[in-house]
């Protein structure tokens, strides 16, 4: 058995199609085979007229993602007078969908790639999350979109997560009093910077509670009150001298510290 022609043709790259056709083919066995060809970014009559004669004349089956109503309509014109068949996997629902709420189609070439892309961009936001996470790797902070700053227990990891999730590269970097900060800190652009703090009874209480879920005595430095003191006295020491933006994140939510952010950045 010969191959069979098939044609794609959009107004994009032609991938939904390719994926439709790849499921569709997977049913059939190794002798039933498939010859695709593949052209894309067909947004004119000029260009798709001699698209369709070659198809005519190999009588290949045409296969359209095209969102441009009027192109879709001469393909499907010309199908019909020359008894070649259509699959159209896009109208059919994209005409339900407008009927049904009342609404003209966008005719965007290309939006389910650009979905896509953006759905890329935040899982690549996320690993730059994960990967800059806790100043595991200081060269990361010259790449972030946002550094945070702050002593345990003030929420960078979860709001680094957060952000990530909203497409923002960010790195996170804990302040402890006696640790050399990384020399690439102070490359980064003040505006980048964001210094989380909150009062001392609201930190002591937060890090009693963090002991206590792990079954640790509450005897160490870690919920000692003037230790802690110092960390935060450290802490605003360090956000005066970077010039970053503070932000008390007691009482706030992840969402609410993340929304607040995102307006200073």
């Amino acid at each position: 058995m010969s191959a069979i022609p098939i044609f794609i043709i959009s107004d994009s790259i032609g991938e939904t199609a390719r994926t439709v056709i790849a499921a569709v083919n997977a049913q059939f066995p190794a002798s039933v085979t498939l010859k695709i060809q593949r052209f894309p970014f067909i947004t004119d009559q000029k260009t798709l007229t001699p698209i369709l004669q070659d198809a005519h004349q190999e009588q290949a089956i045409i296969v359209t993602t095209l969102v441009n109503h009027t192109l879709q309509e001469t393909v499907t014109q010309f199908c019909q007078a020359k008894h070649l068949t259509l699959i159209d996997p896009l109208s059919s629902l994209t005409t339900a969908i407008s009927e049904r709420s009342q609404t003209a189609s966008l005719e965007t070439p290309g939006s389910l790639r650009k979905l896509d892309e953006h759905y890329f961009h935040r899982i690549s936001a996320m690993e730059f999350a994960v990967r800059y996470d806790d100043g595991q790797d200081p060269r990361g902070l010259l790449e972030a979109d946002i550094v945070l700053l702050g002593v345990s227990r003030t929420s960078k990891t979860p709001l680094s997560m957060y952000l990530a999730n909203q497409n923002y590269r960010v790195a996170n970097l804990p302040l402890i009093p006696n640790v050399p900060l990384p020399k690439e800190l102070f490359k980064v652009p003040a505006h980048k910077i964001i210094g989380l703090t909150m009062p001392l009874s609201t930190l002591l209480k937060i890090r009693q509670e963090r002991l206590a879920t792990l079954g640790l005595p509450q005897t160490t430095n870690y919920s000692n009150m003037t230790t802690v003191g110092d960390e935060l006295a450290y802490a605003n020491q360090i956000f005066e001298q970077l010039n970053a933006t503070t932000i008390n994140v007691a009482d706030r939510s992840i969402e609410e510290t993340a929304s607040l952010i995102q307006t200073i950045i």
